[in-house]
């Protein structure tokens, strides 16, 4: 990442919400495995964020936050998700829906809803998923009810604020609804429990009958074509941006981790005949060659993520006088990032456990979380259709769908 020139009149720069952001990940790291194993809801974790000053990075230094831009945040979340992969996912999801009036309500809105997050310092969750059967909008006096089940909503148990998707009744035009979770027609369901990305605070939730003010309702979520400006179509891209930092943390934190056990635990991978390596566990030819292979699929996978943001922010800075074959191209070449980061998540999580060997099993070290992070979190985005658009783009010139991930 390029390190931006430090704000004027707008707090600190990108160089220091890194460093914030590493310190953060070094108090997450020290009890990284036991907070996971105990699978508390991440109260003190969002407590921490806060104290920090990370939840209000993204809000414009006018509005009272950091003013920070993309490239810092994408920074921060991929920093702390190589510490603790849930909460660089809770982060990463607070940052895109906290952003998300920016690209579907009106700028007035946008602004008002944005001051107020920055002065209440509010985490925000929920999903806005097309996959995601999408709630029931009904005009209701002078303003609107919320009623449905949403299957999956990360975050929904410490937000201060969710943003869900709603189909209007009557039209099923799908929309972007900010909801307020202390309602008492919100309710957190039991069947939240994953086997990763435990301690990201989601779960299903039922809304009964909650009330939705007009100007809660931010916008169209509608992948017809014309609905949607070129900007707003810019928010799947920034959505999946977060993934692929997700992803990049994930790996590079098992990564980092596996390199100081081995070192410190000299420990050496049992060939295929349980016969150790002879020399120093270190000169393995095996173990170098396959954290060569992995440093090199996350190095890739980084370098290919970093031209992506530096398209989006491009695009971005844009703002309405994007075009359609702009966005599209941001929108191919943030899919290409999306796929090329799962596939190293992936292939890092597992193979890595094999160099360190039948010790990674042993719950104590906490390797397993990775494994269970990474995978939790890419069978909710799989990448198939992101190859295909990628394919699509290539071949044809067709325009990638608008597609927000979970």
């Amino acid at each position: 990442m390029t390190v931006a020139v430090e704000a004027t009149g707008a707090g600190a720069g990108h160089a220091h919400w890194l460093r914030t952001a590493r310190e953060m990940a070094d108090d997450l790291a020290t009890d990284a495995t036991e907070r996971e194993q105990a699978g508390k809801e991440p109260f003190d974790e969002v407590a921490r964020l806060r104290e920090a000053g990370l939840l209000t990075l993204l809000a414009a230094a006018e509005h009272e936050g950091a003013g920070a831009d993309w490239h810092t945040a994408y920074a921060v979340v991929r920093t702390i998700a190589a510490a603790d992969g849930s909460i660089g996912h809770l982060l990463g999801s607070h940052y895109f829906l906290s952003s998300s009036a920016r690209f579907f309500a009106r700028p007035a809105l946008a602004a008002r809803v944005e001051r107020a997050s920055a002065a209440g310092q509010w985490c925000w969750g929920g999903g806005v998923a097309a996959q995601a059967l999408p709630l029931t909008l009904t005009p209701a006096g002078d303003g609107y009810v919320l009623d449905g089940h949403q299957s999956h909503a990360v975050g929904a148990r410490v937000a201060d604020q969710l943003v869900v998707r709603a189909a209007r009744s009557g039209t099923g035009e799908p929309l972007a609804v900010l909801v307020d979770p202390t309602h008492p027609g919100v309710l957190h369901g039991t069947d939240g429990s994953t086997f990763g990305q435990r301690l990201a605070g989601g779960g299903s939730v039922d809304f009964d009958s909650v009330p939705v003010a007009t100007d809660d309702v931010f916008g169209s979520l509608s992948s017809d074509e014309g609905v949607l400006s070129p900007f707003a179509g810019l928010a799947a891209p920034t959505a999946r941006l977060v993934s692929v930092q997700i992803c990049l943390g994930v790996a590079e934190g098992l990564l980092a981790e596996a390199r100081e056990y081995r070192r410190s635990a000299n420990s050496s991978w049992q060939q295929s005949t349980q016969q150790p390596w002879p020399g120093s566990p270190s000169q393995d030819p095996y173990v170098l060659s396959v954290y060569g292979e992995l440093t090199v699929a996350v190095r890739s996978a980084s370098a290919l993520a970093d031209q992506a943001v530096e398209a989006l922010v491009r695009g971005l800075d844009r703002g309405e006088g994007l075009d359609d074959e702009e966005c599209a191209q941001i929108a191919v070449l943030a899919s290409a990032a999306e796929v090329a980061a799962s596939r190293a998540a992936q292939e890092v999580t597992t193979r890595a456990l094999d160099v360190i060997g039948a010790r990674a099993a042993s719950s104590r070290h906490g390797f397993d979380r990775f494994w269970r992070d990474a995978r939790a979190h890419t069978l909710r985005e799989p990448v198939g259709h992101r190859l295909r658009e990628v394919g699509e783009y290539f071949l044809n010139g067709g325009h990638p769908a608008f597609a927000l991930p979970s």
